[in-house]
């Protein structure tokens, strides 16, 4: 290196963003995710004693650290350390690093320490190209995702690596970093005179939202942003602070887990009947783009597997907010969402409608049985071969019942619906368990049984039998 690239390198440094400059280089300086890296944990210990050996994989949102602790491991390993960004790095690149690995193992016995940065994002070829030098140790890899692991790496690697997961920050954790790098001098603004208001302080730790960059970023754009007065000092308030951090990047990729954990957290909410909790998930979806229609299908859904027929008109409500929102379209198509969201939280509830996976399971595992001849289509066969012969019918009846047969004889006396006692179903239990006895006596049925419910991997697995079928 010569005088020039040390100067320039001098320079990046010093012009480099705040969150930049602040991040931490030893483990002591290190805030935050003491459940992997407290006193006495395995990958504090790995790390003090440069003893990492097996390839891990550090798995957490934005801003929780997993870079830095990857440029911690650097500073402290005798081995060679290599940083690779898998957004950026090619085939070409991933062929000098696994080469030249090999040649300085061969030569120097010395242990190469591979990072990669979003290995998610690495092709199948080229997570497999690693796997014999991670299986032998010739290379130690940090993989680096915000995706969940166990999905979007392939599960040979994974099963070669230890998983850490981060978390993101805590308010206080957030809030030292934001003091220090206040009061830090050199790498910090401790060379300047900053006043930051204790408000102003509560509202960048708030809307950080857990990610250290954001925080830093905002107190930086915040400071650079706001000219000293008249003694030099930059004064800080809640107003310049709001405008330093408007608004918070909510971590949320349409294919990956915040996705489905916030569908899976909004949707448990409105059936859980926690309308608040229902309605902050709904924000969070909107607030990061996702699609209104998404939402509706999944609202169409729940309507009809878990309200039912203890309110029948939560699936008109549901299917009305379809209809509406095609109609009106964004912005305030919301309102139809949102309308459909509070009543689908608030009605009664019934997964009654599971009973069907109940006759499903039982079709599986005894077969498909003959109708009964009654049941029949008489418009074809009626004369040649007496389909639908002594059907009676329903309406010539009083009550518009009559309880003759309807299942085979091999099913007589089984149920697979069972109302619950919510809202609308109380009136439907009243009238099924007159017609039943009707029947039952018509028919002369002495033992009659409900069948057991189902798990929710049986029907799971239904589910998927469907699917399958349809393609």
């Amino acid at each position: 290196m010569d005088l020039f690239d040390h100067a320039l390198m001098k320079r990046m440094v010093g012009e480099a963003p705040l969150a930049a400059r602040m991040r931490p280089r030893t483990l002591q300086e290190f805030v935050g995710q003491e459940e992997i890296l407290g006193e006495g944990r395995l990958l504090r210990r790995a790390i003090e004693s440069d003893r990492l050996f097996s390839s891990i994989i550090l798995w957490g949102p934005p801003g929780s650290g997993k870079t830095t602790l990857a440029m911690i491991i650097a500073n402290t390993t005798e081995s060679h350390f290599e940083t690779m960004s898998a957004v950026l790095a090619g085939k070409a690149e991933l062929r000098r690093v696994i080469g030249e690995a090999q040649e300085r193992r061969k030569l120097y016995q010395k242990r190469t320490i591979l990072f990669v940065d979003e290995v998610h994002r690495w092709n199948k070829a080229q997570q497999d190209a690693l796997l014999p030098l991670v299986e032998t140790g010739q290379i130690t890899l940090i993989g680096a995702t915000t995706e969940n692991p166990y999905f979007e790496v392939i599960g040979a690697l994974v099963s070669r690596s230890r998983i850490f997961q981060l978390r993101p920050l805590q308010n206080n954790e957030v809030k030292h970093l934001i003091l220090n790098a206040v009061s830090e001098r050199g790498r910090g603004y401790g060379d300047r005179s900053v006043n930051l208001e204790d408000d102003a302080l509560a509202h960048l730790v708030r809307v950080a939202g857990g990610d250290a960059r954001n925080a830093l970023n905002a107190l930086e754009l915040a400071v650079e942003s706001t000219p000293p007065d008249t003694s030099g000092a930059i004064n800080i308030d809640l107003e310049v602070a709001q405008e330093s951090i408007q608004r918070r990047a909510v971590l949320y990729d349409k294919d990956g887990d915040a996705h489905y954990d916030t569908i899976s957290a909004f949707i448990k909410s409105v059936r859980g009947s926690d309308v608040d909790a229902a309605l902050y998930w709904l924000a969070k979806m909107l607030y990061a783009g996702e699609s209104p229609r998404f939402i509706i299908r999944r609202l169409l859904i729940l309507a009809s597997e878990d309200i039912g027929l203890a309110d029948p008109i939560g699936l008109v409500v549901a299917s009305a907010a379809m209809q509406a929102f095609e109609f009106i379209g964004l912005p305030e198509g919301i309102f139809p969402i949102v309308e459909a969201t509070i009543y689908l939280a608030t009605a009664p509830k019934s997964n009654s409608a599971m009973s069907y996976f109940k006759a499903y399971k039982l079709l599986e595992e005894e077969g498909v049985v003959e109708v009964p001849q009654h049941l029949k289509d008489a418009n074809r066969d009626a004369k040649a071969l007496g389909h639908g012969e002594n059907y009676q019918y329903p309406h010539e009846h009083p009550g518009h019942h009559i309880g003759q047969q309807y299942l085979p004889d091999e099913l007589l006396g089984r149920y697979f619906y069972k109302p619950s006692d919510q809202g609308y179903e109380t009136d439907v239990n009243n009238r099924l368990e007159q017609w039943r006895n009707a029947q039952r006596q018509a028919l002369g049925i002495e033992d009659s049984t409900d069948l057991p419910d189902l798990s929710e991997s049986q029907v799971e697995e239904i589910k998927r039998h469907h699917t399958r079928g349809k393609k």
